[in-house]
């Protein structure tokens, strides 16, 4: 019998079980972890999330584990088919410290999570910070444009409002004048009649009093 050395099991092992080899060589499909994870924009209910991915890696999303440190409340966030590096977290309770952690979503699965991050909300009370690094984030952007959007159509709305008023108070004015105008045309054509009964009356008075029938009439008739 010939006995076969270590590397010659090692190729038969191989050759016997294809898929185990292909198990133990496959390369890790995973993505690295998120790094540079950082909060910025707090406000009372709402924070900006952003981070940074390793080069040479295929990301197609993003998830974010979202705790409040006291554990009473937890969130998941997750989103595919995006490039994007940044997420807005809203609905957050004031005065509240929470923790996140970022992980990548790759071709063939998600990364390790990465480091927690501490954060601290403001209170409503709280005037928010004036930065003029905040005009360069889309979010605070998109806030923007939100607000002018609303001030706009509040504008479109009274503009309505007012012109719905005005057509109005025509309508009324007009039709105080037609009925005006119609009552006096009423009494122009009433006052001749009435003028005309009065001379009618007063002759037939004439007459009555003239032709009464208890004075005596006489007749002469010379020959």
């Amino acid at each position: 019998a010939v006995q076969a050395s270590p590397r010659h099991s090692v190729i038969l092992l191989l050759f016997a079980c294809p898929h185990l080899s292909l198990a133990v060589y496959s390369p890790p499909d995973r993505p690295p972890a998120p790094v540079n994870v950082s909060v910025m924009h707090l406000r009372a209910d709402s924070a900006t999330i952003s981070w940074e991915v390793p080069e040479g890696d295929i990301i197609i999303g993003f998830s974010i584990s979202q705790q409040r440190q006291d554990g009473q409340m937890q969130r998941f966030i997750r989103e595919v088919n995006t490039t994007s590096r940044s997420c807005v977290l809203w609905d957050l309770e004031e005065d509240t410290n929470y923790i996140i952690q970022v992980q990548s979503i790759g071709l063939y699965g998600e990364s390790q999570a990465s480091k927690k991050v501490h954060f601290h909300t403001l209170k409503k009370s709280d005037r928010f910070p004036s930065n003029s690094s905040n005009q360069d984030d889309p979010t605070v952007q998109g806030l923007d444009k939100s607000r002018h959007l609303q001030t706009g159509e509040m504008i479109i709305i009274v503009v309505v409002l007012v012109m719905w008023a005005a057509v109005i108070a025509l309508f009324c004015r007009q039709y105080d004048i037609i009925k005006d105008n119609d009552s006096s045309n009423n009494k122009e054509k009433a006052k001749p009649s009435s003028e005309r009964s009065t001379p009618e009356h007063h002759s037939g008075g004439l007459l009555r009093s003239k032709f009464h029938p208890s004075v005596p009439s006489i007749n002469i008739i010379e020959v």
